[in-house]
């Protein structure tokens, strides 16, 4: 009987995250497989074309114009795929000053690895970056630190997220320092949406078993009443 306050709020916070669809928290499939075409067809037309520099850089950033006009074209925000181009742009322009192909990747790379170290650091110093994200999207603010089992939740799955940049650099660093161009946008497929979707899906399960934390001012349903609820000898239990 003790246990249904529980399952009830973690039925709750489940419902609450399904609503919110954490997916598009956190990215969305479409912003995902925008941000990954300019490097598949970078490596496509870099193969097909007899690994010319110049006619691989102009494709990539002609897929980058082509996600900014179709954006346009279905009244969609455009910011997403303005920054998406301009992120192209700065590939390119690594390619271009340097006179290597494999250069379009090191932006790509750098970035993952400094996502990696920075949720790295945010978990050692008890401000998960997870938490501090989903926490202003559901209303949380920043109670999640005074709860013990949301703020192991959302350690957790920020370790996730770090897992996730850190294989990506474990993959195609290698890649890259071999020089292996057209396989470095190979793997960007693998490690771009389906990488993502499955890291999701661990945030999710990792943060729907525990139940929001409770602000300050949330009155009655914050801690004062979570400490009546003990001294009437309802007890919810926590995640151990």
């Amino acid at each position: 009987m003790n246990d249904r306050p529980a399952d009830s709020a973690r039925s709750e916070t489940a419902q609450q995250l399904a609503e919110s669809d954490i997916v598009e928290m956190l990215g969305g499939v479409r912003g995902v497989i925008e941000s990954s075409i300019a490097g598949v067809v970078f490596a496509l037309a870099y193969s097909l074309d007899g690994q010319r520099l110049t006619i691989a850089l102009w494709a990539a950033i002609v897929s980058g114009l082509v996600v900014v006009l179709v954006s346009v074209v279905q009244r969609r925000s455009t910011r997403q795929a303005l920054f998406g181009f301009v992120g192209i742009a700065v590939m390119a322009a690594f390619a271009h000053f340097s006179g290597q192909a494999r250069a379009f990747y090191l932006p790509s790379l750098i970035k993952n690895a400094a996502y990696a170290v920075a949720y790295v650091i945010s978990i050692v110093v008890g401000w998960p970056l997870l938490g501090l994200l989903l926490g202003a999207l559901l209303g949380e603010g920043t109670a999640w630190r005074q709860d013990p089992a949301r703020l192991r939740a959302y350690q957790l799955a920020s370790w996730a997220w770090a897992a996730m940049f850190a294989v990506r650099v474990a993959v195609q660093l290698p890649l890259y320092l071999a020089g292996k161009t057209v396989w470095l946008g190979i793997a960007g497929i693998p490690l771009g949406l389906p990488l993502f979707l499955f890291t999701c899906w661990i945030t999710f399960v990792i943060v729907a078993r525990v139940p929001l934390a409770k602000r300050p001012e949330d009155g009655e349903d914050g801690p004062d009443a979570e400490d009546g609820a003990a001294a009437d000898g309802i007890s919810e239990p926590r995640e151990g």
